[in-house]
């Protein structure tokens, strides 16, 4: 089940791979009835391993499509319509003009060739929210350009600050992508909160670099002052030894968040080193005490530091590998994580409303678009 904050609204999502559906998702989780509106052969993402590489279809449980398209269109209902053809077209505009919000995520023009442009769709429905999610936005010299993830986050300085002095780090999961769905769903709330007072639609221009771009005021601020750092030296990317992962004897990883000198200082003397306390502000990078602190975590296995740290009022949590995750006490009282009925895992809008989560959501269904306009009453 779902939230009930947006029951009676109709959502058509005809977006792919991660994140349209990752937008479309949240706004089922929140109440919404969401119609998953799909090409002839599918969303690709059906036959994605974003972990290892493209699916045999062989060896896909399920028929053909990907246990990761399942469990991120969980909670919807798909159709197939061939938005190229006549008999299509005039079933698709049958449901743009019952329908409440609108997501697609083509390049820009796509929408406005096959006839369903926000022009168009705003003439047959007046109140329609209609969000177009790409990676660089309608308007700039890159609005037609190809690109995924790694690439807004190139293009926005974020990558330049992610990693080490040797290189940058790619993030897991794809933040732009995430963003980009994050922000969608945000986008469409709003409207849609303006739509109640006025009666009116909206078109929604969302990119993804965009949505990446918005998180870096922090890092162009300290340009523009010229107090940056270099990528991985800086106080919050590697630079401090009081904000860093650490490995131990045992190849484990602990993570020290010890921003604040109290939490430092507790840290310091639960693992036998008081001498750090007064070295935590040495000028960055602070490649000397980062080194002292990864030698003498280094002699110790990883549950030799816990235990150590073990009620000690201190930033630090163990590195957790996915096996691990569900298991953890905190994870399982707050009750986001659950098996997914078609043998993946599902996470929960990480959102509890009044002490609840969602429930679980009910696996994708498929039905025709005819029965889908006959339960909107536009048979």
């Amino acid at each position: 089940m779902a939230f009930s904050f947006l029951s009676d609204i109709r959502v058509l999502d005809l977006s792919q791979y991660l994140p349209g559906p990752l937008a479309g998702q949240i706004l089922a989780d929140l109440g919404a009835e969401v119609v998953k509106v799909e090409p002839p052969a599918g969303d690709p993402q059906r036959h994605l391993d974003p972990m290892a590489g493209r699916l045999d279809p062989d060896v896909v449980q399920g028929g053909d499509a990907s246990p990761f398209y399942r469990v991120l269109n969980a909670g919807k209902t798909v159709t197939r319509i061939d938005l190229k053809s006549d008999d299509g077209k005039a079933r698709f505009r049958a449901l743009v003009e019952a329908a409440d919000v609108l997501l697609e995520s083509y390049r820009p023009g796509v929408m406005d060739r096959l006839g369903f442009g926000y022009a168009d769709a705003k003439e047959h429905n007046p109140g329609l929210v209609y969000c177009a999610l790409t990676g660089y936005g309608q308007t700039g010299p890159l609005r037609l350009a190809a690109g995924h993830d790694l690439n807004y986050m190139a293009a926005t300085g974020a990558l330049g600050q992610a990693g080490t002095p040797d290189g940058p780090a790619m993030a897991w999961p794809p933040m732009a992508d995430c963003a980009g769905a994050v922000m969608s769903a945000l986008a469409v709330l709003g409207a849609l909160v303006k739509r109640g007072r006025d009666g009116e639609g909206a078109y929604l221009d969302v990119a993804m670099a965009d949505c990446v771009l918005s998180w870096q005021a922090l890092g162009l601020t300290a340009s523009r002052l010229g107090l940056a750092k270099g990528r991985g030296q800086a106080l919050l990317t590697g630079g401090a030894a009081c904000y860093r992962v650490y490995a131990c004897a045992d190849g484990r990883e602990l993570s020290i968040g010890n921003l604040e000198p109290v939490f430092w200082e507790n840290f310091c003397r639960a693992v036998g080193r008081d001498d750090w306390t007064s070295r935590q502000w040495q000028p960055l990078p602070q490649d000397g005490l980062i080194a002292d602190v990864a030698a003498h975590l280094a002699k110790r296995p990883l549950d030799h530091w816990l235990a150590a740290l073990d009620g000690v009022d201190t930033c630090v949590q163990a590195v957790a590998d996915y096996p691990n995750v569900a298991a953890q006490p905190q994870v399982q009282a707050r009750g986001l994580v659950r098996d997914d009925p078609l043998g993946g895992v599902q996470v929960l809008l990480p959102i509890l409303a009044d002490g609840l989560t969602t429930g679980g959501r009910s696996p994708l269904s498929v039905r025709s678009a005819d029965e889908i306009l006959k339960d909107w009453g536009k048979a």
